[in-house]
């Protein structure tokens, strides 16, 4: 076969399309970073007023919620834009719109109940079985379940009514701007 047939390899034609193409998924430095702060601060200091209107007494505990709500914040956003500009590819205001709620909602949800699963599993490592046992791998899988039923339960509701108005709000402002 020679070079010069066609699918002999990949072309510098095609890697400079693809490097465009996926730092259009990519939010500018300054967006990632200011967004994911704005993001995380707001969900953090939403998690902070909902567990003071529950009347938590242990500030320990509220804190470590607050931590877990703002890291998963911070770290979803740059994460939902990235799923926005996969999922938008129309250019109607409704179909933009649904795809950065979608997107920003499962990424935020996902990333914080994934931390929140960790920390749980984390607490409980102490007393599961041997490293990559038989035992070990059930009870990793169902204590990770288990933390992600439990937040699902308990956790989401922290994001009412105010993460979810902030939320809605984000995705005004993503389906108003021009892709």
């Amino acid at each position: 076969m020679g070079a010069d047939q066609k699918g002999a390899g990949i072309t510098r034609e095609d890697t400079t399309r693809w490097r465009q193409s996926s730092r259009a998924l990519l939010p500018s430095p300054l967006a990632a970073v200011a967004g994911a702060l704005l993001w995380g601060l707001f969900l953090g200091a939403n998690a902070w007023v909902f567990l003071t209107f529950a009347e938590w007494h242990t500030p320990s505990r509220m804190t470590a919620l607050v931590l877990l709500f703002f890291l998963g914040g911070t770290i979803a956003f740059p994460l939902g834009h990235i799923a926005y500009r996969l999922t938008s590819r129309r250019d109607t205001v409704e179909a933009r719109f649904a795809a950065a709620f979608l997107s920003f909602a499962v990424m935020t949800i996902g990333v914080t109940a994934g931390l929140y699963a960790l920390q749980y599993r984390l607490y409980y490592a102490q007393w599961h079985g041997s490293f990559l046992s038989v035992e070990w791998v059930l009870q990793f899988v169902f204590t990770t379940a288990g933390a992600l039923y439990q937040f699902a339960v308990v956790g989401l509701r922290v994001y009412f009514p105010w993460g979810f108005a902030a939320l809605f709000l984000l995705a005004l402002h993503y389906a108003a701007k021009p892709r």
